[in-house]
């Protein structure tokens, strides 16, 4: 691979992808993004092919110069084969299906497919958050709960795909039934469609409850950004949602460092903005289930969500596969 060479990096999430072309470097040069299901057909392949279509047009002339494709999925991936395993929660339509050879036959690149959180955590090992350190754990909380692990310079990926699928590890043993068919997950309780789901469930036949208000009086309103606002307004349902979440993040931080003992931790996706200024409580929650002392040693930052640092992320895939 020459100096001059780029990436496409793709991040399928469950509502939006992204796609974009990638230097070395990690800088995103250009990027796009659609609705995942936009097509007429409503295929996500379709999109995510249209995407690469037009990020490579967009360059121009360097096009010539794309070497490979690297693409995150939510959900366990055969990485070697490159076919998309079960579950996937959130695009079910990609279950099962050999997503690098079709990507192949479609652009003629090498392709590498893998787990979106995989490859966030590999693209701020080489480029971002982790860059420098040995060991780098991510937590993306968006529609459902992800976790990337790079441990001695390494991506964790596990014996059949599964290694990081921390949003589904327990933190409340007697918990609801989880819908990947487990137990009182994390992501039932600090996702957003976890946190949508247990505020509907809640305010479910009351016509005055503050959170049905803030939503127009429709419970699909009820998304997890309505429920931290209505939570700092002072309402007390609201307020119990996010509490739970701030203490399930909480263990999951003391079942990381106590496991892992990383260097560092980054809490990113979509509800990461509204944790964000819960940071203190989500620590003090921590600290009930860390060790204090590799508690200490871990830099934990939670930072919003962001797609150029998730297609960053897939492209790092691409520049590993291709590393002589």
């Amino acid at each position: 691979m020459t100096s001059a060479a780029l990436i496409v990096g793709v991040d399928v999430g469950g509502t939006t992808t992204a796609a974009g072309v990638v230097g070395r470097d990690g800088d995103v040069i250009v990027d796009a993004s659609a609705p995942t299901r936009g097509s007429a057909a409503g295929d996500p392949f379709v999109t995510i092919v249209a995407l690469i279509g037009k990020v490579r047009d967009e360059v121009g002339r360097r096009a010539s110069s794309i070497s490979a494709v690297g693409v995150g999925v939510p959900g366990p991936v055969d990485t070697a084969r490159g076919v998309v395993g079960e579950p996937v929660t959130h695009v079910p339509e990609l279950a099962g299906r050999p997503l690098a050879s079709e990507l192949r036959g479609h652009f003629g690149l090498p392709v590498l497919v893998d787990n979106d959180v995989n490859a966030l955590a590999l693209g701020e090992a080489m480029f971002g958050a982790g860059r420098g350190a040995r060991s780098l754990v991510v937590l993306s909380a968006g529609t459902g709960i992800g976790a990337g692990i790079v441990l001695d310079g390494r991506l964790v990926r596990g014996a059949a795909g599964f290694g990081g699928e921390l949003g589904h590890t327990p933190v409340k043993f007697d918990g609801p039934r989880c819908w990947c068919g487990g137990r009182g997950c994390l992501a039932l309780y600090a996702s957003g469609r976890g946190i949508a789901d247990a505020a509907r469930d809640r305010v479910a036949g009351d016509a005055g409850a503050a959170l049905l208000k803030a939503a127009g009086g429709d419970p699909l309103g009820i998304t997890a950004p309505v429920v931290f606002r209505v939570a700092a307004r002072g309402d007390a349902v609201a307020a119990s949602i996010v509490d739970e979440a701030c203490q399930a993040l909480g263990a999951m931080i003391g079942t990381v460092v106590n496991g892992l003992n990383p260097e560092v931790l980054l809490i990113t996706g979509g509800v990461a903005e509204s944790l964000a200024t819960l940071e203190a409580k989500i620590l003090r929650a921590a600290g009930e289930y860390a060790f204090p002392r590799a508690l200490a040693a871990t830099r934990i930052m939670i930072v919003p969500g962001d797609k150029r640092a998730s297609v960053r992320g897939a492209a790092a895939l691409a520049l590993v596969m291709l590393r002589p």
